[in-house]
């Protein structure tokens, strides 16, 4: 894909592809599709600071007026939110919302790994292959990425799923496993977007992001990893589960204050067997949307 061009998920529920209504997709669209808006991303827009001012809006008293407008504008469904829209006090307070648990039930069997968060996914099926990863012959440096070679070692012919959060979507992520969390380990970097518009340009962004890594152990697949990364305007990640503590899946594990993010799991070689929805969208290049609590494979 290139800057000018739509982006296009399979939406699972209504088994079809859709077009993605981007929140504040022209200001994307200049900063990585321009000269001059790439010369502002890495001079202003990538730094921590500019994410923060805008943080700070989020956080403001005032911001709360633009909650029932992102509602209508988005169709979001308040029948799902835990409280109801005039409780939030702020646009953050109303970004990383609870849900009721009747809105994301989990699936009855014991095998069924789950996706982690709503959002547009991407599988890739062997992180050893150079494919095409929101564009061709983009190929992931798993060193670069987890920051420890053991680890990257370890994973390096695993299997991945990225699971792209919209500002649109519900932003708290869960684990999709049963296990054992260790300590979240905090790699600080730069905060481009994790929109596919920017990855297209270069997958690296990914791991020149601020990004954490946990490695869950004692799951069905043994050891896995759960990688939370930072974007434009999530400066801030936010844990609700206590470090080195027993999870089920589908627990809560932590969320993403404002803006559009991602987490990625990382599975051990031929531990996963992904949805057939999944495989068959990224195989033709494309993400497919999904929520919480749904199907997105199985343990061997």
């Amino acid at each position: 894909m290139n800057e000018t061009q739509d982006l296009v998920f399979f939406d699972r529920y209504e088994q079809r592809l859709k077009t993605e209504s981007i929140y504040g997709g022209k200001p994307l669209r200049w900063a990585y599709g321009t000269t001059l808006g790439r010369l502002c991303l890495e001079a202003v827009i990538k730094r921590r600071w500019f994410s923060s001012l805008y943080g700070r809006w989020a956080d403001c008293g005032c911001s709360r007026s633009e909650v029932t407008a992102f509602i209508e504008r988005f169709e979001l469904d308040p029948d799902e939110f835990a409280d109801p829209p005039g409780t939030f006090k702020t646009f953050n307070e109303f970004f990383h919302r609870r849900l009721k648990p009747a809105a994301r039930p989990l699936p009855t069997s014991k095998n069924a790994v789950i996706f982690p968060a709503d959002g547009r996914h991407f599988l890739v099926p062997d992180l050893s292959k150079e494919q095409a990863i929101y564009a061709k012959g983009q190929r992931f440096d798993l060193l670069e990425l987890l920051g420890d070679k053991e680890l990257a070692a370890r994973f390096e012919n695993g299997t991945a799923i990225l699971s792209r959060l919209c500002p649109t979507d519900y932003h708290r992520f869960h684990f999709p496993l049963d296990g054992k969390g260790s300590t979240p380990r905090l790699i600080n970097g730069a905060l481009y977007s994790v929109n596919p518009i920017a990855l297209a340009g270069s997958l690296a962004r990914i791991w020149q992001n601020k990004r954490r890594v946990t490695v869950v152990t004692d799951s069905p697949v043994g050891d896995y990893l759960f990688l939370e990364i930072g974007a434009t305007n999530v400066g801030t990640i936010v844990d609700t589960v206590a470090p080195e503590s027993e999870i089920e899946r589908g627990d809560e594990k932590g969320y993403f204050r404002f803006g559009g993010s991602m987490v990625i799991t990382i599975f051990p070689e031929g531990a996963f067997v992904p949805a057939d929805d999944l495989a068959k969208q990224a195989a033709d290049g494309i993400e497919l949307y999904a929520r919480f609590g749904d199907t997105m494979g199985s343990t061997q």
